[in-house]
C-alpha cells in the first residue's frame, strides 16, 4: 500500500482552538480508517511545521481524506509519497 508523509501547518483558526487539536487527530484518524486509509503515526513538532503525519492508502483516497481535511480550515499540509527500501531498489532496477 502507498505510504505518504505529510507536514502539517496550523492555520490561524486552528492555532487558536490548539487545545481540540489531539481531539481534531481522533477524529481525522476515524474518517481516514472509514475511508479506507491507515494512520500509521502523527507526531507533534517545533520548527516550521507543527505536525507530521504518516498514512498508508490508495493514492486517490489519501487525496480525499487530505482534501477534506484541508476543507475545515484548522491545517494545511504539504505532502509527499513515501518509498521503502525495497520499493526503491525495485525502481532502482528498472533505470537502464
Amino acid at each position: 500500500m502507498p505510504t505518504f508523509i505529510s507536514l502539517v501547518s496550523f492555520t490561524d483558526q486552528g492555532i487558536r482552538a490548539v487545545k481540540d487539536s489531539p481531539d481534531r487527530f481522533n477524529a481525522f484518524k476515524a474518517m481516514a480508517e472509514k475511508m479506507g486509509v491507515t494512520v500509521k503515526g502523527i507526531y507533534y513538532t517545533i520548527g516550521t511545521c507543527d505536525m507530521v503525519t504518516i498514512v498508508e492508502g490508495p493514492e486517490d483516497v489519501v487525496t480525499a481524506v487530505l482534501l477534506k481535511v484541508g476543507s475545515l480550515g484548522n491545517v494545511r499540509s504539504q505532502t509527499m509519497r513515501a518509498f521503502s527500501v525495497d520499493e526503491m531498489r525495485n525502481m532502482l532496477g528498472k533505470v537502464a
